[in-house]
């Protein structure tokens, strides 16, 4: 049986030969048209945006300027960082205590957690925080005793607390009842088995819950947790009704006097904007710090982000080049 000049040829050739001859194939890379077209449209919508921001006299920005960074703006931007501070250490706190006591095996104890986050998140907080702000109204005194007995100490409630002390009660004690909720969705969504391991193991129940538990459960929690956050800085506005002199409060007094509603406004919405980035960012090394274990990879950083896309242009250039030369 004889061979063909060709079959004899190929039968000669080394085994990878053909693969050889794919690899030497250009490799084209999918097409993604309407991926472009969506980003045309966005870019030209905000295109458009920033040519009505710098062209409406409407938005008057040398008012805008004039404020932004006047004595008066900056230290209402430090009352409003005060109460988000404040309503967010003594909500959480709070907030960590109901959510244990929703989690305890006591009936009593949970019932009374019930019942705090159901009255809490029930009441709006506009009316919570007019009720502690007018508690002198209601109450002149309140006093220490035996309940229905005699009283041991007395004390006014015009001295108990100013505005800015009644607004911090009443953010915290509204904000404890999300966190109560927030904290504890993030318990109950840890693995039973992996506390049933820990005890099999010896190891205590308080440390089990701090260093098997809780690390897991901060991925649920932090989320859901900076949104409040995040709500609850920009729901501070809401005490310009007891006149605390935050951010939104000074600037309906400055657009009151002169009557530039629209860049006094604008003063107001960039600083939420700057102070919700910062949070942001500070949200996103948070959540990145508790991602250890869960991936192989933790997720770049921006400034990762942009590093290997920078590098993977310049990759590409440079190809191009050694293929044009």
């Amino acid at each position: 049986m004889s061979l063909s000049p060709l079959t004899s040829a190929r039968a000669a050739d080394p085994p990878d030969a053909e693969l050889l001859a794919d690899a030497d194939l250009p490799v084209v890379g999918h097409r993604h048209p309407w991926r472009w077209v969506g980003v045309a449209v966005v870019l030209t919508l905000l295109a458009m945006f920033v040519h009505g921001l710098v062209t409406n006299p409407g938005w008057d920005w040398p008012t805008f300027f004039a404020f932004f960074t006047t004595r008066t703006v900056l230290s209402a931007l430090w009352v409003t960082i005060q109460l988000t501070v404040y309503g967010t250490v003594l909500g959480f706190a709070l907030g960590g205590v109901v959510a244990a006591m929703r989690l305890s095996g006591s009936p009593f104890l949970q019932v009374v957690a019930w019942g705090y986050i159901w009255a809490f998140r029930s009441i709006p907080l506009i009316v919570q925080l007019l009720f502690w702000f007018n508690l002198a109204y209601l109450y002149n005194e309140l006093s220490l005793g035996i309940p229905f007995g005699p009283e041991f100490v007395k004390f006014s409630t015009n001295n108990l607390f100013g505005p800015l002390g009644a607004a911090v009660l009443g953010l915290a004690l509204h904000q404890a009842a999300y966190a109560a909720e927030i904290i504890r969705g993030g318990i109950v969504s840890v693995d039973q088995g992996q506390t049933e391991a820990a005890a099999a193991l010896g190891i205590p129940r308080l440390r089990q819950f701090f260093r098997i538990v809780l690390p897991q459960a901060m991925r649920a929690i932090l989320p859901n947790g900076a949104n409040e956050v995040i709500s609850l800085f920009k729901g501070t506005s809401i005490v310009s009704v007891m006149a605390i002199p935050e951010l939104f409060y000074q600037v309906q007094v400055i657009y009151g006097r002169n009557s530039r509603v629209v860049p006094l406004l604008m003063v107001a919405t960039v600083w939420y904007i700057v102070l919700t980035t910062l949070l942001s960012v500070v949200q996103f090394y948070v959540e990145r710090h508790f991602a250890r274990g869960t991936t192989r990879e933790l997720p770049p950083t921006p400034i990762q982000r942009v590093r290997r896309t920078w590098q993977g242009l310049t990759v590409r250039a440079a190809a191009r080049s050694g293929a044009g030369g």
